[in-house]
């Protein structure tokens, strides 16, 4: 396949991406460089580096299912004080990432380095930026969406980057709707594609709450890709190639198939679930490809043949919650037993007492946070066996 390449000197990049998720989000940047120059470096906690040029900067934004947000470096220096910050600052870039008049923000980290006050390095880079720009600088400058910057000091060192994605990646914009602990579809994507689904095998979600999980397995299966609905940062830098776009858009639009390959069913005991889950979907473009269907896990129907329940239970973060989850998961393992041998089980879960309740030999595939609560993904086949009672935790 040809590449679609830009006129421009490459880019050193990053992709920052929730700690646990790195190597998924390699993965996705090491599939794009059949289509764009792409120099994917190694993974460090935090996310994965990257070289590309601006095409395949626009691509990695669209096409990230994972990822949080991607950065481009512009600058690393020395500066131990606040002479040799405003020297080097003065030589960044500014003109070809912030416009006239543009707001901009700054999220400054310090370790280990002699200029520690965020505030006052802020300041100074603040200032360079309205020297380098008219007008820009002030936050809210002109009414503008801000331009963002991530400047980190450590030992001395100075790196500052500039936001290419803007609103965080997650937001994919068809989630208007969502259950009362909705699930970031950046960590539901990372649970389709670390489950091995081969988007032509039936998935189910037993406890789909606002769908977030059968959605992104829909787009997956699909090809289209999480960012095409949605604008990014680096339309508003001065520099930014609309042609570039237009191209990368147009090859990935060319790549979207009509319908998805295999069933795919949400389930959940709660109206107001399905009901949200439906309305999603409809924004998502996949309302064709998934079944809705308001029903406990006891009463779940699975297609025919074999495939994958991936699904996000609840966590049980208190001890007394936890032993009201035992029979919910008790439950979900006796189902899929009952109603899915053969099957791949996949999971996030909080607590080794829950999973143990489920009665299937579980591997760990990744281990993460989702609302500041440390989970892990687990998965393991299905094998008929004698039903497992609940156990005392």
């Amino acid at each position: 396949m040809s590449h679609i390449t830009a006129a421009e000197v490459p880019r050193e990049c990053f992709a920052v991406a929730t700690p646990g998720l790195e190597t998924l989000v390699a993965d996705e940047l090491t599939a794009l460089r059949g289509s764009y120059p792409l120099e994917v470096g190694e993974s460090e906690p935090g996310g994965v580096s990257f070289r590309t040029d601006d095409a395949g900067l626009y691509a990695a934004n669209l096409h990230l299912r994972i990822a949080t947000r991607v950065l481009v470096r512009i600058g690393v220096f020395r500066a131990a004080n606040f002479h040799e910050l405003e020297r080097h600052a003065a030589r960044l870039p500014w003109r070809s990432f912030v416009a006239p008049e543009q707001a901009v923000e700054f999220r400054v980290t310090a370790r280990k380095s002699r200029l520690y006050h965020q505030g006052a390095v802020t300041q100074r880079l603040r200032a360079s930026v309205a020297s380098a720009v008219a007008g820009a600088g002030a936050p809210g400058a002109g009414g503008s969406t801000p331009q963002e910057f991530v400047v980190r000091l450590f030992r001395d060192t100075c790196t500052v980057s500039v936001d290419a994605s803007g609103e965080l990646l997650h937001r994919r914009g068809y989630r208007l709707a969502s259950s009362k602990a909705p699930l970031r579809e950046t960590l539901a994507a990372a649970m389709v594609m670390a489950s091995g689904w081969d988007g032509l095998a039936p998935l189910v979600d037993p406890l789909c709450g606002s769908g977030t999980i059968p959605i992104e397995a829909a787009l997956l299966a699909r090809r289209i890709p999480p960012g095409l609905g949605r604008e990014f940062a680096f339309m508003r830098w001065p520099e930014y190639h609309a042609k570039f776009w237009a191209a990368v858009v147009d090859r990935a639009r060319s790549r979207i198939l009509p319908r998805a390959g295999g069933p795919i069913v949400g389930s959940d005991r709660d109206a107001g679930a399905v009901k949200a889950a439906t309305a999603n979907a409809e924004r998502a473009g996949v309302a064709k490809d998934i079944e809705w269907r308001r029903a406990a896990i006891s009463s779940i129907a699975v297609p025919p043949q074999a495939g994958w329940i991936v699904t996000n239970p609840p966590y049980g973060v208190r001890v007394g919650e936890r032993r009201a989850l035992r029979d919910l998961y008790a439950q979900l393992g006796n189902v899929a037993r009952r109603c899915c041998p053969g099957w791949k089980v996949a999971l996030l879960a909080a607590h080794p007492e829950l999973e143990r309740q489920i009665g299937l030999v579980l591997a760990s595939r990744f281990a993460t946070e989702n609302g500041g609560i440390r989970v892990r993904m687990v998965q393991g086949m299905v094998v008929p066996a004698t039903p497992v009672a609940a156990k005392s935790l």
